[in-house]
């Protein structure tokens, strides 16, 4: 809130103890547009992400962005180092692809208890660098409650040679839909406010896909950008961050 703002609210409160008056209150309509005003300047609230279970390191694949000087694209699962959470039978999956590419595109998903792949196909190429989503419903699969599943997205450089494959991925977690709703309120809208309860009470997933899907439909929301930059940068994932904000800016120019 800036300097003149401060000493405007003080001088209206000193003027009203002193029962200033001049056919209005103290405090006038002109001095309700400027607090209106400060109230829009304040800052926004960004999410913040707090797991809800003992977090299990390195399940993580890939790592974060190191680059995109190289022929090949990045690929980053938007994920934490540990299981992520959801309370939904087919949430959507979000990942990093770092320029665009010619190359397949193959998502694997894995039942922890199974060796075979639950599912294992080709999906669309995108044509562009940036945040996609992959949501499993798409795909007709449902999750499990309490059961950890590994996915992946790779781009295939070489089929006869699935070692050369660029990998990323990470481990998704169903939580029980009544056991969560004993435990916490849990909200299944996608709007603002959900992202901020969501990334808050440890699902991750949810919170992370809600706020892909606010940004689809608002490229250009600053704020957004920054909050999905916030969550970002809270599992370490800070170069994906800073693309999506360098992104974000060149959309106003």
């Amino acid at each position: 809130m800036s300097t003149f703002i401060v000493i405007h609210r003080t001088l209206v409160i000193i003027l009203s103890l002193l029962g200033f008056s001049s056919g209005v209150s103290a405090t006038s309509i002109a001095d309700r547009s400027i607090i209106a005003q400060a109230d829009q300047w304040e800052e926004p609230a960004m999410p913040f992400y707090t797991p809800r279970k003992k977090t299990t390191p390195r399940a993580r694949v890939g790592g974060g962005l190191r680059g995109t000087d190289g022929k090949d694209p990045e690929i980053v699962a938007l994920v934490p180092d540990h299981v992520g959470l959801t309370v939904k039978q087919a949430p959507s999956l979000s990942w990093f692809l770092s320029k665009p590419t010619s190359l397949p595109i193959r998502f694997t998903l894995i039942d922890t208890r199974s060796v075979k792949p639950l599912h294992e196909g080709l999906i669309p190429t995108p044509d562009h660098a940036g945040i996609h989503s992959l949501n499993l419903k798409d795909l007709g699969l449902t999750l499990e409650p309490d059961v950890q599943y590994r996915w992946y997205i790779s781009a295939i450089r070489n089929s006869e040679s699935p070692s050369q494959d660029i990998v990323a991925g990470g481990i998704i977690e169903r939580c029980e839909f009544s056991a969560c709703l004993v435990e916490t309120a849990v909200d299944l809208t996608c709007d603002r406010q959900s992202v901020l309860r969501n990334a808050v009470r440890g699902f991750w997933y949810d919170a992370m896909a809600c706020l892909c899907e606010l940004i689809d439909a608002n490229p250009s929301d600053q704020i957004l950008r920054r909050q999905r930059a916030a969550l970002l940068k809270q599992i370490g994932l800070h170069g994906v961050a800073d693309w999506d904000l360098r992104s974000a800016q060149a959309l106003l120019r």
